[in-house]
């Protein structure tokens, strides 16, 4: 029995847990949100909360501890001067869960977890293209 054994395993030994949800944080920081399954989401969701308080504590020492878990210092100082001022004033629920219909392949409860206000804009979003001039029948 697992009594007080919090957390999900998630079908994956403790590194590799932890690298993917490492992973995972910094896609949600850098796009704004990702689709994932729900235990995934459910599992993402207090690092997400606790890197975006962090963020908002705004000293030294927070930033360091957040690049122990994001890697990723473009994504880190992302959160610490665009996400975590939207949320000054909110006291968590930063993120939240929508749930999607099942996976194909093997039925898993897919979701979207995103950021409640999401003030990050995706990148590069594409340009329409200029429409081709129509060639007219020359005689």
């Amino acid at each position: 029995m697992r009594h007080q054994k919090a957390g999900r395993k998630l079908g994956r030994n403790p590194s590799h847990r932890r690298a993917m949800l490492r992973n995972m944080v910094t896609s949600l920081f850098e796009h704004g949100r990702i689709e994932t399954t729900l235990a995934k989401a459910k599992e993402l969701r207090p690092l997400a909360e606790k890197m975006i308080t962090k963020g908002k504590r705004g000293d030294l020492h927070a930033r360091r501890q957040t690049l122990q878990v994001i890697r990723s210092k473009a994504v880190v100082k992302t959160l610490f001067e665009v996400i975590s001022p939207v949320y000054r004033d909110r006291n968590g629920g930063y993120t939240r869960i929508l749930q999607l219909d099942r996976r194909q392949g093997d039925g898993a409860p897919m979701c979207i977890i995103e950021l409640v206000d999401n003030p990050v804009k995706p990148k590069a979003a594409e340009k329409p293209k200029p429409k081709a001039k129509e060639k007219t029948p020359s005689e």
